[in-house]
């Protein structure tokens, strides 16, 4: 609860609404969001959903915006406001397009349809259980339903196979929930358990229809409906054919907010946690290693539990680290000894354990990972260190798990901060290779010049065209950059896969590896030929390979290729954001001259007389040869 010194978040964002300061105070309002609860949080997503995007838009131009296009059954525009606060609580400005009632089929079975033409970010196709049973006859029986299912089945894949040509964005589906209604009006159980069969195998087709169409995502229901949220509200459904429970949209929304953070480049990299009352029980300068809970008890169990979660998150490619106030010897012991333990200090990409405070630790980590402090997401059970890291670090998102440790699952797990649309190879090598990269620090701690260090570093790079299995990692490299992406543009698969395809455009990928191991597909370059010029539409790298000369490689690379193929210049374009300032000099630092200006977009023009050295430290391996159609 708030003090009595500290506004009633509630109360602070009903005031804005009311005053009218919510546009001019919109990154304020969105700060708010985190801290309130239902149904303080439903009435500002309401306040919220009738906001002029554009007007927030024009008062905060660096607010990243995603549009989402709502299409399907029944009627959806109840949708709006709960995903209009979703998207805003992770920071992001919604443009909603919802369509006609019905109109799903004829929307995204027309290429020209106007849900196409609005080039969404996210296409959201809300299935619902009357698409079904408003096509089966009186008297019906399982075979019936079955029969209208394979059909919508069919349709869903001629959908899915219609988007993924016509769109560049992603396509949402969900599965069917089956209310007890239906169930219930079939008196034998051996015709209910047919029906469930008929209905279940028809979805798992349906999360099946995902594997095979990488900008597709099909949203679970059945994990929504099990936390007892109802499938439908009886009256709604039948007086104004919103076939779903405003319950049950409000929790799609959440899920889809997670999606639409994905895609604005505002995934979570790391998790950080605290460790007495969070990780395990007690206090462990108090209680002595054998002393916390782990084990032997409901709340060591619980404990235990939460560290089987951080571990299985850890182990697909999120990186986890530990900010403690605590003897590191005794930490170290801890993870070390305690056989009930289910992480080990290896499973941290490090372990912070002192008494500094705790936002200092913060950015600290982030300067060492080479991370910006907003990809953290840091876990405590002290009101106290949420609140200071709060406000001291308003980027890094703040978990509090104060209380029943049973319930700490839930809150970590809640805004499903690390969720990405596909698992990569490269993500599961991740938290290996930043370990590897603090092998490197301190290997360049050991050398009294940084030239030295990369001498005895042995770079090698690797430029490429990119090839089939790597686009997913290349479109998430362009989704999860932020300091290292000339332009920010967010690229989907399918629109690498265009651009990768195209006769004009190529995708080059970045590979790089030194005397310490592999660092996997670190990099890519988009250009793009226009008569005897070559444009780099965007150059990308990650965070964990920056100052070691490959960015200096690949140019290079790039302009050899381009005067070797007899082109007049080089153009290159740069487009500021909040986080790649860094690298607003790049293109000059290697000859390339000021051009045209559009908008807060520069364009480079480099002609090709005089060329950047290659670093000598570097080799590269290049396959960069074209077939020249003339």
């Amino acid at each position: 609860m708030p003090s009595d010194s500290t506004p009633d978040p509630a109360d602070e964002l009903s005031r804005l609404f009311s005053t009218g300061e919510a546009v001019a105070r919109y990154p304020r309002v969105t700060e708010l969001l985190a801290a309130v609860e239902p149904p303080a949080f439903t009435r500002a997503c309401h306040q919220l959903a009738r906001l002029d995007p554009d007007a927030v838009a024009a008062a905060h131009p660096d607010r990243p915006a995603v549009t989402v296009a709502i299409t399907g059954h029944g009627t959806l525009s109840t949708l709006v406001p709960p995903l209009t606060g979703e998207l805003a609580r992770h920071g992001i400005l919604l443009r909603p397009h919802v369509s006609d009632f019905d109109s799903y089929v004829f929307d995204l079975l027309d290429p020209d349809s106007d849900l196409y033409g609005h080039g969404a970010d996210l296409t959201l196709c809300v299935l619902d259980p009357m698409i079904v049973f408003d096509e089966v006859p009186v008297p019906w029986r399982p075979a019936d339903v079955q029969r209208v299912l394979d059909e919508k089945l069919r349709t869903l894949e001629r959908i899915a196979a219609t988007f993924a040509t016509a769109s560049r964005g992603m396509l949402v589906l969900n599965t069917i929930p089956l209310p007890r209604r239906f169930t219930a009006q079939l008196v034998d159980h051996r015709s209910r358990s047919e029906l469930g069969a008929v209905w279940r195998e028809a979805n798992a087709r349906l999360l099946r229809l995902a594997t095979s169409a990488p900008n597709l995502v099909v949203i679970d229901t059945d994990p929504l409906v099990a936390e007892g949220i109802p499938v439908t509200d009886a009256r709604m459904s039948t007086y104004a054919k919103a076939h779903l429970s405003a319950e049950l949209l409000a929790r799609y929304a959440r899920e889809t907010g997670h999606l639409a953070r994905h895609s604005a480049g505002r995934t979570k990299k790391c998790l950080v946690l605290d460790l007495d009352g969070t990780l395990w029980g007690g206090v462990l300068g108090d209680d002595g290693v054998e002393g916390v809970e782990l084990s032997g008890s409901p709340k060591g169990e619980a404990f235990n539990g939460v560290q089987r979660v951080v571990k299985q998150i850890g182990s697909q490619g999120v990186l986890v680290a530990v900010v403690s106030k605590n003897e590191l010897d005794l930490v170290r012991a801890a993870f070390r000894d305690r056989d009930d333990a289910e992480l080990r200090e290896d499973d941290f990409v490090r372990v912070i354990a002192n008494w500094r405070p705790k936002h200092d630790n913060l950015k600290e980590l982030a300067r060492t990972l080479n991370l910006g402090v907003d990809s953290f997401v840091f876990v405590d059970d002290s009101t106290l260190e949420c609140g200071l890291v709060r406000s001291e670090l308003p980027g890094v998102a703040v978990v509090r798990v104060d209380g029943d440790p049973a319930l700490h699952v839930e809150k970590i797990l809640r805004d499903g901060w690390f969720d990405t649309p596909e698992l990569t190879a490269d993500d599961q090598q991740r938290v290996v290779r930043y370990q590897e990269e603090l092998v490197r620090k301190d290997f360049l701690d050991s050398f009294d010049s940084v030239q030295d260090f990369l001498r005895e570093l042995k770079v090698t790079v690797r430029l490429a065209p990119v090839q089939d299995a790597e686009i997913p990692r290349v479109s998430q490299l362009t989704l999860r950059t932020n300091q290292f992406n000339l332009t920010t543009h967010r690229l989907q698969q399918a629109q690498v896969r265009e651009l990768a395809a195209g006769p004009d455009t190529r995708v080059l990928t970045i590979h790089s590896g030194d005397r310490f191991g592999d660092n996997g597909l670190v990099g890519a370059v988009f250009t793009r030929r226009h008569q005897d010029a070559l444009h780099i539409d965007n150059f990308v790298l990650s965070c964990r390979v920056f100052s070691r000369g490959i960015e200096q490689t690949a140019l290079a690379a790039v302009l050899e290729q381009a005067r070797t193929d007899g082109l007049r210049a080089v153009y290159a374009t740069y487009r500021p954001s909040k986080k790649n300032g860094a690298v607003r000099d790049l293109y000059p630092r290697y000859g390339f001259t000021p051009g045209t200006e559009d908008g807060d977009t520069l364009v480079f023009r480099h002609d090709l007389r005089l060329l950047p050295d290659r670093p000598e430290h570097v080799s590269l391996h290049e396959d960069l040869q074209v077939e020249c159609d003339d």
